[in-house]
């Protein structure tokens, strides 16, 4: 199940008062009841836990290592238009006849000329030379030799004046999609996004995605953006897609609202993710056990001590915090929220764990043990 459907059961349920759906919240005593049987991990969140997870590197989530390309760009290839010049030194090749193009002496320069579909454009005496896959400076040489016994000694001059051959497509969130022109010392990935308009969403909720023939490789934008081995050179005919992928997180419990929201832009800290939601109810809330459900990477697991198993998902987590006292606002407002994570502020004296993880299973695959659950003491 892709994150925006699991996201999308939590909130569907809350507001619709689905009856597995803990809207209040489980107490703290069913946490720590179950916790040890099942295969999620309770952390007590302090400021050494929550200083320990910020200090974990960033697990890039995709990358695009052995997309760069080495293809050169300054190959002519089919569709471009090229300028090409003849000086021939009697002035005896085309005399006075300009054929549309303009006369300086024994020099002519011709119409502009398209590569044509087998790779040839058609020159005055000479017909059809094949210029695909040459360089500007070769196909002005092979443009010679056609020339050669037809007229005495021409020196010829190529230009590239349009080069479609060498572009790529930008599609998605950017400002102005649609074909961009690679050239030698402006052909990255970044270069083409620029030349786009650049992005139109938050770098944090855009995801790349090169398409080149069969392989397609994914990162995040904000890996593009910040690592150089990340921001790759371009071959012509590749798609870049910039996807967006809103980074969401639920809130539900004893709070003014029961919500699904996006993180937005930059990071965002427990303390205001509660704020956004109304903060938890002076009158039904238990402050005392503030639960976050993650999915952790395995190594913040292993650096927070715990030793349960990562699915494939991650090491399923709940972080509890006592949000009563001085200490537990300072950690809440060091403490960030990531894509994915459930905020559940209990209701005093709650006793619906069971469904909750219950539906946890359901939409995580998460498995727990039944038995346990169907003991838990729900006085």
């Amino acid at each position: 199940m892709t994150r925006s459907a699991l996201l999308s059961v939590f909130l569907t349920c809350a507001v619709a008062g689905c009856s597995t759906l803990p809207v209040e919240g489980p107490s703290a005593r069913d946490v720590d009841a179950t916790a040890g049987a099942q295969t999620y991990a309770v952390v007590d969140l302090d400021a050494t836990a929550s200083q320990i997870l910020r200090a974990m590197p960033t697990e890039e989530r995709g990358s695009l290592a052995g997309a760069g390309s080495v293809v050169p760009l300054d190959r002519i290839g089919v569709g471009d238009t090229l300028s090409v010049s003849i000086y021939e030194p009697s002035g005896a090749l085309f005399g006075s006849r300009g054929g549309g193009g303009t006369v300086q002496g024994a020099s002519q320069t011709l119409p502009p000329a398209v590569v044509d579909g087998g790779g040839a454009i058609q020159i005055p005496f000479a017909g059809a030379v094949r210029v695909e896959g040459l360089t500007v400076a070769e196909a002005g040489a092979a443009i010679r030799r056609a020339l050669i016994g037809r007229v005495g000694n021409p020196q010829v001059t190529v230009t590239l004046a349009e080069a479609p051959s060498t572009s790529v497509t930008v599609l998605g969130e950017v400002r102005t999609p649609g074909r961009v022109p690679l050239a030698t010392g402006r052909d990255r990935l970044l270069d083409a996004v620029a030349a786009s308009g650049g992005t139109s969403r938050a770098p944090e909720e855009v995801e790349v995605v090169l398409s080149r023939g069969e392989a397609t490789w994914r990162a995040p934008y904000t890996t593009v953006t910040r690592r150089f081995d990340q921001n790759v050179r371009l071959a012509p005919g590749d798609r870049v897609t910039l996807e967006y992928q809103p980074r969401r997180y639920s809130v539900m419990g004893a709070l003014g609202a029961v919500s699904q929201a996006e993180i937005g832009p930059g990071p965002l800290t427990l303390a205001a993710a509660l704020a956004r939601a109304g903060g938890p109810n002076p009158d039904t809330a238990n402050a005392r056990s503030v639960l976050i459900f993650r999915f952790e990477t395995p190594s913040a697991a292993r650096a927070l001590g715990l030793v349960q198993p990562p699915t494939p998902r991650g090491v399923p987590v709940v972080y509890r915090l006592d949000l009563s006292g001085p200490n537990g606002l300072f950690v809440a407002s060091d403490f960030e929220i990531r894509p994915d994570d459930l905020i559940f502020v209990p209701r005093s004296g709650s006793t619906e764990l069971r469904q909750f993880f219950e539906l946890v299973q359901s939409v995580t695959r998460v498995v727990y043990d039944v038995s346990v659950t169907s003991a838990l003491n729900l006085d």
